[in-house]
C-alpha cells in the first residue's frame, strides 16, 4: 500500500508539472496575433497524417529517416505499455492486461522487439553526432545547450529501453522460476537473451525486476516534464503544427490588410478603412508582431538543421541560419513569456527580435527561394518572419541598404528595378 501511494502522488505530481509548462507554453503562443488557418480540413487532415504521422519528409533522407521512425514508432508504441505499468502502480497489480492471452503475448513481443529497433536507432543518431559529426549539427547556433539536450534525449532513450528489457528478463526468469505472484504472461524474444546474464536467486531478481520497474516508469515521467524546455517537444507540436500549413502555394505572400485597405481607398471612395490605431505595427519588429502559427513554428524546431543545409545563402558563407532565426524567435518569446508573467502584458524590457537576436545582415541575406520550408520535416516556415521582419524595416523604418533604397526608387519612378525609363527599355534591340 505504501508503495501505491509513493507512485500515485508521484505520477499526480508529474501530471500537474507536466500541465503547468505546457499551459506557459499555450499562454506564450497566444502572445502572437490571429490568423484563421482552419479552412479546408480535410486537406488539413491528410497533410497532418502524411508528414506528422507517416514521417513522409523525413525519409528524403533515407538514413536519417528510417532510424528516426525506428525511434519515433518504437519510442511511441512501447510506452503504450505505461497504460499498464500506471495501473499496476496505483492498484497494486502486477501485468494487469495477462488475461488477454495471446494478444498479450504478442503485445509484448512486438513492444521487445520495437525496444531493439530504438537502441539501433539511437546508437546510430549518437554515432552520427559524435563520430561522423555531421556538418549540419554545427553552426553558431548550435551552442552547449542544444548539443547537449540532443544528447541527453538519447541517453534517456538508452537507459529507458536497457530498464524495459531488463524488467521484462527478470520478470521472464521469476515466471519461470514460478517465484509469488509473478504469474506466466507475456512473449520475450529479446530479453529471453539476457536471462542467462541474470542471478538465479529469486530474491535479487525481484530487486532487479522492481528497480527498472520504478527506473522506467519514472524515467518516462521525468522525460515527460523534460520535453517543454527540450527541442524534442515537437514529438507533441509536430502534429498541430502540421495541420495548420500554410496551405498556399510557395512563394505566395500574404497581402498585409492595413495596405489592401488603403489600396481600397484609393480606388472606392465609399470605402472607410479601419482607424489608424486599429492598424498596427507593419511588419515584425518583436514576437508580438508574429502570428501564433509562426510562434507555434518557433516550439516545433527539432533544430536537425535541415533547413540551414539547403539554405544557399547559409551554404555560400552568409550570416543567415533558418535555424537560427526559429531558435532566437523561441528564445526570445521565452524572454517576452517570464517578462509576461513577472510583470504583466505589455512590459517593454527594451530588447526586440529584430536587432537584439536576428541582425539585419541576416534577414537581407534571404535569397526567399523556400529551401528551408520545403526541407523542413515538420512544415515549418522560417521564411514567412523573415519577410515579416523585412516589411518592418522597409515599411516602419525606411532602413535599408543604398541598392535596395535605389532599387525601390527605381520601381516607384520607372515601374522596374533598373534606372533606365520604361521609353527606353526596347533601345538594346535596336542596336546591332
Amino acid at each position: 500500500m505504501i508503495s501505491q501511494i509513493i507512485f500515485s502522488l508521484i505520477f499526480i505530481a508529474a501530471v500537474v508539472c507536466f500541465t503547468l509548462q505546457v499551459r506557459k507554453i499555450i499562454r506564450n503562443i497566444n502572445l502572437g496575433k490571429s490568423i484563421n488557418r482552419s479552412d479546408n480540413p480535410k486537406e488539413r487532415w491528410r497533410i497532418m497524417a502524411k508528414i506528422a504521422l507517416g514521417q513522409s519528409k523525413m525519409v528524403v533522407r533515407p538514413v536519417a529517416g528510417i532510424m528516426h521512425i525506428f525511434v519515433y514508432v518504437g519510442f511511441v508504441i512501447i510506452n503504450l505499455e505505461v497504460l499498464e505499468i500506471i495501473i499496476d502502480g496505483i492498484f497494486g497489480t502486477h501485468r494487469i492486461f495477462s488475461f488477454l492471452g495471446g494478444f498479450y503475448n504478442f503485445l509484448i513481443g512486438s513492444f521487445e522487439i520495437l525496444a531493439l529497433l530504438v537502441l539501433i536507432g539511437v546508437l546510430v543518431f549518437l554515432a552520427r553526432r559524435l563520430i561522423i559529426g555531421l556538418k549540419r549539427f554545427s553552426g553558431v547556433e548550435m551552442t552547449a545547450w542544444p548539443k547537449s539536450d540532443a544528447l541527453y534525449i538519447l541517453l534517456i532513450e538508452v537507459l529507458l529501453m536497457l530498464a524495459f528489457l531488463t524488467m521484462n528478463a527478470a520478470d521472464h526468469k521469476l515466471q519461470i522460476l514460478g517465484y509469488s505472484h509473478y504469474i506466466k504472461a507475456g512473449s520475450f524474444p529479446i530479453s529471453g537473451f539476457l536471462v542467462g546474464l541474470l542471478p538465479n536467486s529469486a530474491s535479487s531478481l525481484e530487486i532487479i525486476e522492481r528497480s527498472c520497474w520504478w527506473f522506467h516508469i519514472l524515467g518516462i515521467l521525468a522525460f515527460l516534464n523534460y520535453l517543454p524546455f527540450s527541442k524534442h517537444f515537437h514529438i507533441i507540436l509536430a502534429f498541430p503544427n502540421t495541420w495548420y500549413s500554410n496551405l498556399n502555394n510557395k512563394g505566395k505572400f500574404n497581402n498585409m490588410d492595413a495596405v489592401t485597405n488603403e489600396v481600397k481607398a484609393m480606388l472606392d471612395p465609399s470605402f472607410a478603412p479601419p482607424p489608424a490605431d486599429a492598424i498596427g505595427r507593419f511588419g515584425a519588429k518583436d514576437v508580438q508582431d508574429l502570428n501564433w502559427v509562426q510562434l507555434m513554428n518557433a516550439y516545433t524546431c527539432t533544430e536537425c538543421g535541415r533547413c540551414t543545409s539547403v539554405c544557399p545563402a547559409n551554404q555560400t558563407g552568409k550570416l543567415l541560419s533558418p535555424r537560427k532565426i526559429m531558435m532566437d524567435t523561441r528564445d526570445r518569446l521565452d524572454e517576452v513569456g517570464k517578462n509576461t508573467e513577472k510583470h504583466g502584458k505589455g512590459y517593454d524590457d527594451g530588447k526586440t527580435l529584430l536587432d537584439d537576436f536576428i541582425s539585419r545582415e541576416e534577414i537581407w541575406a534571404c535569397t526567399t527561394c523556400n529551401a528551408c520550408v520545403e526541407a523542413c520535416p515538420v512544415n515549418i516556415d522560417p521564411l514567412s518572419i523573415i519577410i515579416d521582419l523585412r516589411r518592418y524595416a522597409v515599411m516602419e523604418e525606411s532602413k535599408v541598404t543604398g541598392s535596395l533604397n535605389a532599387m525601390f526608387s527605381n520601381v516607384e519612378n520607372n515601374g522596374a528595378p533598373w534606372k533606365y525609363s520604361p521609353a527606353d527599355r526596347l533601345n538594346w534591340a535596336e542596336k546591332e
